[in-house]
């Protein structure tokens, strides 16, 4: 540097030049580095603002669909109710009216638990309230179905048990014959039928098999009768005035009336037999037959199937028989009882067997009522 004419020399050392290089360096690189984190925080700025948009629209979406479908609990609440009272009125029409007050036995009361769950939802989401009065109206009627279908099978077995027979083995002897395959109504992990509605498909079921039991019970007078001619047991025999056995009632009835089945059951024999003439023989499981004799005209077909009520014959005179009447037997195992027991019993009618009733009055027009309660 040159001052005054005079020369002045200034020495910068290597160490003072690295220091100022670097400080330079690291001016450059914090500016670097300022701009940096303020251009990642706009970005991470619009990402954040971007999802936040994004939630609040999905949460207004969510609010709107919840918005809409519990404006909607109120038509599916009254749908639901629409398709209770037609499966309630599907099943008294099978059944018959079922009364409000049946023995509680062993059956769940759910009123109270019902009745509480209702109180709870209404105040804790008031638009499903509709939704919860359906499920309490719903077990109701199950358990009331339940109940009606164990004091039916609990009457049924009284009745089965007044004229001699197992009810027990009643129901096995239906049970016996069945097959298929496997389907089971709840299927895969944590699924399970509701104990209340399990337990009416039991209670239905055996009520079921006693009812098709009691309508293979012969029950239903097989004739147009004017009086009892002739009774079971000992007798003063017709034809000798001996001392015999008479395996069955005798009913005087006018020539050509029509007979009909005492009770449902298959056609096992349809021809002649020693001493009865005409003769069909009707098997109705458990070791029941009835048979019916000395008829003028066969009706029925070996194997057909037929319900309490069908015509199978007329009253005549065929074999060994001293005029027109129908010989009546019961055979329980190929041994002969007396019919009237079975005939005058105050069985209940099954309420699933409706079918029957268009037989039943067709015939009751033409001949006294059964003795069928």
């Amino acid at each position: 540097m040159r001052s005054e004419g005079h020369v002045r020399f200034i020495r910068i050392s290597t160490r003072l030049q690295a220091g100022i290089a670097g400080a330079l360096a690291g001016a450059v690189l914090l500016w670097i580095g300022v701009l940096g984190w303020a251009l990642l925080s706009t970005v991470l700025g619009l990402h954040d603002q971007s999802s936040l948009l994004g939630r609040e629209a999905a949460v207004a979406s969510a609010e709107s669909r919840v918005a809409k479908y519990r404006a909607n609990l109120q038509t599916i609440a009254a749908d639901l109710q629409k398709r209770q009272d037609f499966i309630e009125k599907v099943v008294q029409g099978s059944i018959g009216p079922i009364p409000d007050s049946l023995p509680r036995g062993t059956v769940s009361d759910s009123s109270g638990e019902a009745a509480r769950t209702v109180r709870k939802i209404s105040m804790v989401l008031p638009g499903a309230t509709g939704l919860a009065r359906v499920e309490q109206r719903q077990l109701a009627f199950v358990e009331r179905l339940t109940r009606f279908a164990d004091t039916r099978a609990a009457q049924a077995t009284s009745a089965i048990r007044k004229v001699g027979l197992s009810p027990d083995m009643v129901a096995r002897n239906d049970r016996a014959a069945q097959g298929g395959p496997l389907i089971r109504l709840a299927t895969g992990p944590g699924l399970a039928i509701d104990p209340r509605f399990a337990r009416l498909g039991a209670s239905l079921a055996r009520m079921s098999l006693l009812d098709n039991g009691l309508a293979r019970i012969p029950n239903t007078l097989p004739a147009n009768l004017d009086y009892i001619s002739s009774g079971f047991g000992y007798r003063a025999d017709p034809f000798d005035g001996g001392a015999a056995f008479h395996a069955g009632l005798d009913f005087k009835g006018p020539l050509g009336a029509p007979i009909y089945a005492a009770a449902a059951g298959t056609v096992s024999f349809t021809g002649v037999r020693q001493g009865y003439g005409n003769c069909v023989e009707i098997t109705h499981g458990n070791g029941l037959l009835t048979r019916y004799a000395h008829m003028s005209r066969i009706a029925a077909r070996m194997g057909e199937v037929v319900k309490p009520g069908a015509v199978i014959g007329a009253i005549g005179s065929t074999g060994r028989s001293t005029g027109p009447h129908l010989h009546f037997e019961v055979r329980i195992s190929d041994r002969p009882v007396n019919p009237r027991p079975f005939l005058e019993a105050p069985l209940p009618k099954p309420p699933l067997a409706k079918a029957n009733n268009d037989v039943q009055q067709e015939a009751g027009a033409r001949r006294p009522a059964s003795r069928r309660g």
